[in-house]
């Protein structure tokens, strides 16, 4: 069972469905999609978040093995890991769920009014209504706190205008009971509310808003249909402030001593989204630190800085008055050089944190778990997916504050855990998705369905959909045509395999968003209509027009008009293309022997597959062998000592140790992977791979390291540490210099854990000798999380900050004075505005974390993707975090980015249960989309060999002779291959020269 369906409960749902388990999915809300349904878009890809989780929704409501029960609460649980016994208490809706069909005439009727919640209280809605536009389950439901009929029964007028009787305002609680045999809780988290406080002057000043509420500003579902208003006169605001930390990083009443650690990021994409909509904006944001330490966060960073007109300014504000005749909001702070300043702007959001969910304790008290100091849940120190009570997990931001990609690898390790729970049981209840039989169209005529959506407003605001639809139907071939306000919600999915059925369409066009997360969804869709899912054309309106041409309405509706034609015209030559199955070999193999590739190979192995573990070195454990503790203070040695005493005595593990991978062949599946160790040379088969290679610690060539004894990376520093050095205890001054070989032209990106690490061992240094004078010379402490408690207790400590600039380094020389050697560091203060000296007899450099050396040959012969600063490549940031794009090839660890121990765990147990997903099925399905050759035509050049990226093409021996072949199983349908053939031999499936050139005609 799971607990809570935003994103995390979701994904976990899908993992534990997939992998041969039946799935309760239980959300209080009236449907799922928790908070992220409400944002707009999302960081640093910017995606439309009802993209991202509309194709998820829909697969939850149509997995045989997932039953979602919305607004419904767990009442209690009883029993032990295995078998728990849970009480559930499903609330009214009013509405008799299988007659409603969400066409909203009783919301039309209804004569109540009332703020909507889930727009924040920017608009109104009714008493009846659907949470939000792409709601699953589409279907209505009654506050019965504003409802007329249920407060004193005075109107009843929905029920006489539904049609389908679908209204039961009678309607009472009703209890399940089911038995599970694990839970994941997912229930989320509640956004600080400023208004409490009264916090810079929120719910009195009108033009003072959260950034939830900008979301919903942003959001083309939202209060405005997207466009950016101020909810005092409804006009365009010139000049936005946004303030950070609100409600995170205080430890005065009321606030929250952590940091919340998404704050900054969404801050920049929502600069950068109201940039897109007023380019003449003038937006200034007040910050203390930028904590830009998520992958390819700071380059987002340094997006939103560039943009003119955007200026980030260090300073903690205070709001100063409202005008009364503007409304205009003025914001006093101080600055460097001019003293403190007090500036007026039309709107102010506030940057707000992360707070526990509201029922955060009653929560702890049916599950019988602990919360910890912050109320978010308690989790094991070594295992961030494990609560209190064995048998129920954690995922999502009720761990404490993460961000969207942390959520969706929790909630795949969350599925590991419980399959290693469960193991024995699985498939037990798991049933197949039935389609119902394809229908043979092959001697038809093409009859055409256009399907034009408006995505909110975010085609629909600069595209005339109705035009685009009108023109459509004129259009050759072309039978039936219709727009849709979200073709990807449920509802509009199911109209569309319905008039494939009732108009007998044989071709599908759907003029929306990205193939890349939709046409998954839409070629299903067709399944289920009955027809071939290769008779379906996306004609993207939304990227390709709508967003690049969004001051042009009347261009981009031509330009729509135009690719939708040509969408059409290369419908009417698709063909039906088959998949096929390929069976799955039952063995993992994990690349890498650190904790990452440890941790994944133990989920793996529990749960009763078959794993080979590669290390390159004698011994396991990477990197981790080097850190003692964690700044939380758990002792990483005895961890690692147990954790390679199980990889060790498993019985499913095989490990081989200086290992070199030499050659990788196969796909999904069915992979080999040619090995060197111990001066033998071996195949390995496998079905899927998990590279955990982990990273290096980079050897600073500047601060005089390697030439004086006395400068030392962090890494160094804690082995003295640890080992109580005589030279370093007896050092009184130290000084730590952050951000040394990142964050700059050669590695623009933060390594993540640098900062903390400083904390930990400066905090630990005290803690040893007080008397030490320690400093920590820092551009931004990135404390994210829990860790913000750390670095406030060091400064309590003694431990002294202080703040330097890029174009100003600290600058270090090494000096003797009396007899004495020492280094003397120079560097800016900010505050003083004057130059310090500051004589060290030990300097540390918190050297940037880099990548192995090993990492870039793996990624080659396994034919994986890596990104500009050498890290591996994830399919998709959001959706995909632990999945490359080839397939069956997973990712963990500091191979991928930077991260902590915990952080490190939770990615290994989400690659495990990524991967089971596979491992647990006899057969893959392979793509249609593939190459042919015509062997007549094959000249023998070896053209198409060349340029394949994956091996797919090889020469055979035929009766004419040597030609070119093409592997089904391996080709990806990139087509290159056609590209260079000069005899034109090599044709792809899907994408053939007819179906080109039919469409080139017709723009």
């Amino acid at each position: 069972m799971v607990v809570g369906g935003g994103i995390s409960g979701i994904q976990a749902a899908l993992d534990l469905a997939n992998t041969g388990f039946s799935v309760y999915l239980v959300d209080k809300a009236p449907a799922i999609g928790g908070k992220m349904s409400q944002l707009d878009k999302t960081f640093p890809t910017n995606d439309c978040s009802m993209c991202i989780e509309s194709p998820k929704f829909i697969e939850c409501s149509r997995h045989p093995n997932i039953e979602i029960l919305s607004y419904t609460e767990v009442e209690s649980i009883k029993g032990k890991a295995g078998d728990f016994k849970v009480t559930l208490t499903r609330k009214p809706r009013y509405i008799i769920e299988d007659r409603c069909t969400g066409c909203g005439t009783c919301v039309e009727v209804c004569p109540v009014k009332v703020p909507d919640e889930y727009n924040q209280n920017l608009s109104l809605n009714k008493a009846i209504h659907i949470y939000f536009s792409q709601a699953v389950p589409l279907i209505t439901y009654v506050d019965p706190d504003t409802c007329l009929y249920l407060q004193d029964e005075k109107c009843n007028i929905c029920i006489g205008a539904c049609q389908n009787q679908a209204i039961d305002l009678n309607q009472r609680e009703e209890t399940i009971q089911v038995e599970v045999g694990a839970v994941i809780m997912s229930p989320g988290f509640e956004v600080f509310d400023p208004k409490l406080r009264n916090d810079y002057g929120y719910g009195i000043m009108e033009n003072v808003v959260t950034s939830l509420d900008f979301e919903r500003i942003l959001a083309s579902t939202g209060p405005y249909d997207g466009e950016i208003l101020r909810p005092s006169d409804k006009k365009h605001p010139k000049k936005i402030a946004w303030i950070q930390c609100v409600g995170s990083r205080q430890v005065i009443e009321g606030g929250n001593s952590y940091c919340s650690g998404v704050c900054c990021a969404y801050a920049q994409k929502q600069v950068i989204l109201a940039k897109d909509h007023e380019a003449d904006l003038e937006a200034k944001i007040f910050h203390n630190d930028i904590r830009a330490f998520g992958k390819d966060f700071e380059r987002f960073y340094q997006r939103a800085e560039n943009l003119p007109g955007v200026e980030f300014i260090r300073s903690y504000v205070s709001i100063g008055k409202e005008d009364p005749e503007t409304k205009n909001v003025s914001i006093r702070y101080s600055t460097a050089d001019d003293g403190v300043k007090e500036e007026e702007f039309e709107l102010v959001v506030l940057s707000v944190g992360l707070n526990p969910p509201k029922n955060a304790e009653e929560l702890a008290d049916q599950f019988g778990i602990e919360l910890n100091e912050h109320g978010f849940c308690k989790s094991n120190p070594l295992n961030p997916i494990e609560t209190t009570r064995p048998g129920i997990f954690v995922s999502g931001a009720f761990q404490g504050p993460i961000d969207i990609p942390e959520s969706v690898m929790s909630a795949g390790g969350a599925d590991a855990l419980c399959s290693q729970l469960l193991a024995y049981r699985r498939g037990d209840l798991a049933r197949d998705r039935v389609y119902p039989p394809e229908k043979d169209v092959s001697q038809e005529k093409p009859r055409v369905g256009v399907f034009v959506c408006h995505c909110g407003a975010n085609i629909g605001r600069v595209v005339d959909v109705p035009a685009v639809v009108e023109y459509a139907s004129g259009l050759e071939n072309v039978v039936h045509a219709q727009e849709s306000l979200f073709a990807c919600s449920t509802d509009n999915a199911k109209q569309i395999s319905d008039q494939i059925r009732e108009k007998g369409l044989n071709r599908v066009v759907v003029a929306a968003c990205t193939p890349r997360t939709h046409e998954p969804l839409f070629r299903d869709t067709c399944r289920e209509g009955g027809i071939n899912q290769y008779f379906y054309e996306m004609a993207n309106i939304r990227e390709h027009c709508s967003w690049v041409h969004s001051k042009e309405p009347e261009n981009a509706t031509r330009k729509a008009k135009e690719i939708v034609r040509m969408a059409v015209a290369r419908s009417s030559l698709l063909e039906p293309l088959q998949e096929f199955e390929l069976p799955v070999n039952k063995t993992a193999l994990v690349v890498g022997g650190g904790l990452a590739g440890m941790t994944s190979a133990l989920s793996m192995a529990n749960q009763g597959f078959r794993v080979k573990l590669l290390e390159k070195d004698k011994a396991l454990g990477g990197i981790t062998r080097r850190i003692h503790t964690t700044l939380e203070g758990m002792d990483v040695q005895a961890f690692l000592k147990d954790t390679v005493q199980k990889v060790y005595k498993h019985p499913y593990i095989q490990i081989s140790h200086e290992a070199i991978i030499t050659n990788v062949t196969g796909y999904v599946g069915n992979f080999v992977t040619t090995v060197k160790t111990e001066g033998r040379i071996k195949d390995i088969e496998h079905g899927i791979a998990v590279l955990a290679t982990g990273a290096a610690e980079y050897k600073p060539t500047e601060y005089l390291y390697g030439e004086d004894d006395q400068v030392v990376t962090q890494l160094e520093l804690e082995d003295r540490i640890f080992k109580q050095d005589e030279a370093l205890m007896n050092a009184e001054s130290l000084v730590m210099i952050q951000c040394v070989g990142c964050r700059n032209e050669d590695r623009n990106y933060c390594s993540r854990i640098c900062c903390s690490h400083a904390v930990k061992n400066a905090t630990n240094l005290k803690d040893l000798k007080p008397e030490m004078d320690i400093y920590i010379l820092f551009r931004d402490m990135r404390t994210y999380g829990y860790r913000e408690d750390y670095y406030r207790e060091a400064a309590d400590k003694g431990v002294k900050f202080i703040r330097w600039e890029l174009d100003d380094k600290p600058e270090v020389e090494a000096i003797t004075e009396g007899g004495k050697s020492i280094l003397r560091v120079t560097v800016p203060d900010l505050i003083l505005g004057r130059r310090l000296e500051l004589d060290a007899d030990v300097l540390t450099l918190s050297a940037a974390v880099i990548p192995s050396e090993e990492s870039m040959e793996v990624a080659r012969l396994f034919k994986v993707a890596m990104n500009p600063d050498g890290f591996f490549q994830e399919a998709h940031v959001k959706l995909r975090p632990v999945d490359f794009a080839a397939e069956g090839v997973f990712l963990c660890g500091i191979a991928h980015y930077p991260k902590h121990i915990t952080e490190t765990i939770s990615q290994a147990y989400g690659a495990a249960g990524r991967a089971i997903t596979i491992l647990n099925k006899d057969s893959v399905t392979v793509s249609g989309a593939i190459c042919q050759v015509d062997e007549n035509a094959c000249e023998s050049c070896g053209a198409c060999i060349s340029v394949c990226n994956y091996g797919a093409i090889e020469f055979h021996e035929t009766g004419k002779g040597k030609k070119a072949t093409v592997n089904p199983i391996l080709c990806k349908g990139d087509g290159l291959c056609n590209t260079v053939c000069p005899a034109n031999a090599i044709s792809l499936k899907h994408f053939t020269d007819d179906e080109i050139f039919c469409q080139i005609d017709a723009s």
